[in-house]
């Protein structure tokens, strides 16, 4: 026989009114703690998303590099002069960089070392100061400004 029903589970495994009224207390703090960390946790995920966009406008200043380089190098009569290079550059960046308000405008700079002769370099170099969405412009505060960059280089055909 049970003699003392306060301290025991029931046989069907119910708790005893005393322990669901301490489970409805857990709640309450339960509660508070998430409302506690909820700034944190939003923070870590936007510090995320942050990082993963300087991550792809990296990947996007170097394919614009690239296209600025191919475009540049392929055998055309009159060759494409350094400024249609830096233009074709600077449309491909405009067109994939992701900004949080204003339109990017990465600087661009073409190097030809030997002119345009056949199997000579052809340098492309693109830089773009990252202003971030949402925490970028609070890391730029702190550490200066994030200064992105490619560079391509390819021989003339």
């Amino acid at each position: 026989m049970i003699k003392n029903n306060k301290d025991t589970r029931c046989p069907g495994g119910v708790l005893p009114r005393r322990g669901i009224r301490r489970l409805r207390s857990d709640a309450g703090s339960v509660t508070l703690e998430f409302i506690v960390l909820l700034p944190f946790l939003i923070m870590v995920l936007v510090g995320i998303i942050d990082g993963s966009l300087i991550l792809y406008d990296k990947a996007a200043l170097t394919n614009a590099a690239r296209a600025g380089a191919r475009a540049g190098t392929v055998l055309k009569v009159p060759p494409l002069t350094t400024s249609q290079i830096a233009s074709i550059a600077i449309a491909s960046a405009q067109g994939s960089l992701v900004t949080g308000g204003t339109p990017p405008s990465p600087t661009v700079t073409v190097t030809q070392p030997n002119g345009t002769i056949s199997g000579s370099p052809l340098q492309v170099a693109l830089s773009y100061t990252y202003h971030g969405l949402l925490l970028g412009s609070a890391f730029s505060a702190l550490t200066g400004p994030i200064v992105l960059s490619a560079t391509a280089v390819m021989n003339y055909e």
